[in-house]
């Protein structure tokens, strides 16, 4: 996914059936800019000196109106907090349990073969793994 200007967010924005506020075009700004999946919490931080007026519920409600409108996807990693991701492609997400990274990874589960699913239509999937990235395995502690 490549870096959008502000213009192709409005753009963006408006063909997904989302009024591009400011508020809105630099949150969708943010998470395609900082491809780490990043939480409520750090989006917020980011951009609340910028945006002197933005509370984490309008951070919140934004990233429900992008999931809702496919602008973006809930990652859902862990029990306690939800990231998100502005590549809307299906793909995987693999946390690192050491330094906490989340990296995407591509899969096509739409040609797997699952006889339990068999006359399904597949139209979105997640998937979800934890272990030790190759950084992290190269450290020696």
């Amino acid at each position: 996914m490549n870096r959008m200007s502000i213009d192709e967010i409005k753009a963006h924005l408006s063909e997904h059936g989302v009024k591009a506020s400011l508020p809105r075009v630099k949150i969708y700004e943010y998470l395609n800019t900082f491809r780490s999946h990043p939480t409520v919490d750090e989006i917020y931080n980011a951009l609340s000196d910028e945006l002197i007026t933005l509370s984490k519920t309008t951070v919140y409600n934004t990233l429900d109106l992008f999931v809702k409108h496919k602008l973006a996807v809930q990652v859902l990693i862990e029990d306690n907090e939800a990231r998100y991701d502005a590549d809307t492609s299906n793909h995987g997400h693999f946390k690192c349990i050491r330094c906490q990274t989340v990296y995407d990874f591509n899969y096509d589960l739409s040609t797997a073969d699952i006889p339990t699913l068999e006359g399904f239509t597949l139209e979105e999937y997640h998937t979800y793994i934890k272990g030790v990235c190759k950084e992290c395995a190269g450290d020696v502690h």
